[in-house]
Order: C-alpha cells, then structure tokens, then sequence
C-alpha cells in the first residue's frame, strides 16, 4: 500500500481517528514519525498520552509539538511517513497562547504541502453538534472548522470516521 501525499482523518471523540491513522502509516515502510501536539496538564492526560505510546510499539519516533507544528513537520526526516495527532489540541494550544490561529493554520497549511514525504493528519469533527453558549467555544469551533476545511482542500484523501468505520470522503 502507498500512502497519498496527504491525508486527513476526521471524527467525532472515540471514533477511532487515531488507531485508523496509525494504521495507514504502519502500512508503508518506515520510517515513521509520531507529531504529538497534546500536553500532559493532569494525570489523566498523562495516562492518555503513554497509551498512545505504548499502543505504537518501538517502530516509531514521538516529537512533542503542542505550538510549533509547522516547524515539527518541517524537520522530519525526508521521505518517511508523519503522523500528526491531534489538530484540534494544537489548535487549542495556539488559541490558549493568544496566538492567531488564521495566521497558524494558514502557515500549518502551507507546511502539509511541503512535506518530505507521505503525512497522515488527525483532527476532531467539532461542528456537528449545537452552536457552543460561549464566544471562546464558538471561536474555538469556528476555527477548526476553517482549518479542517483548508487542509481538506489541500488533502489527497479525507477520511470521515464513526464508530471506528472509516467513510472515504475524499
């Protein structure tokens, strides 16, 4: 299996975004490289995050990128498959550093179309439920929504996921 320059796997919370996108990257020949973008600010994070480790075995690199995710992308290692999890964390991350995430996502954007080799991005459907009661949630929503959109535009392939089913959309 070849993996397409860059694909997008989209979801709701526990539909099984990350295992999917690990297994389209473990498909192809190594290396590979893991960009995290989650911080650990509680135990239960930090539980969440070293089972993500350990479900991804010894065949793989981790890079913590919770703010600089264009520069992560843009110092992997040539030719070897990414996978970036999750976008919507990293986007909280530049939202909660007062950064401007039109002018993050435009510059993560343009690093997903310069990528050395196959990039597989992971991010969390937000906009399917309610309009949120707070301005921050709908900024919030509204941003990833723009972001989602863009690297859709940009993706080879887009994979909607429910209930660990993958729906190629793209």
């Amino acid at each position: 299996m070849t993996l397409p320059p860059l694909t997008l796997v989209l979801g709701g919370a526990r539909s099984g975004k990350s295992r999917h996108a690990e297994r389209l990257v473990e498909a192809v020949p190594g290396p590979w490289t893991y960009i995290a973008t989650a911080q650990a600010f509680d135990g239960e994070m930090r539980d969440r995050i070293a089972l993500h480790r350990q479900r991804r075995g010894a065949g793989w690199s981790t890079v913590d990128a919770p703010l600089d995710l264009a520069g992560a992308l843009f110092a992997a290692p040539p030719g070897g498959a990414v996978l970036v999890d999750c976008l919507t964390l990293w986007l909280t991350n530049v939202m909660l550093a007062e950064r401007d995430p039109a002018a993050e996502s435009l510059a993560l954007v343009a690093a997903c179309r310069a990528a050395p080799g196959p990039l597989v991005l992971v991010g969390n459907e937000v906009g399917l439920g309610i309009v949120p009661d707070n301005a921050l949630a709908r900024r919030f929503r509204d941003a990833a929504g723009r972001l989602h959109q863009d690297l859709a535009a940009a993706a080879d392939r887009v994979v909607f996921m429910v209930a660990g089913l993958p729906m190629q959309v793209k």
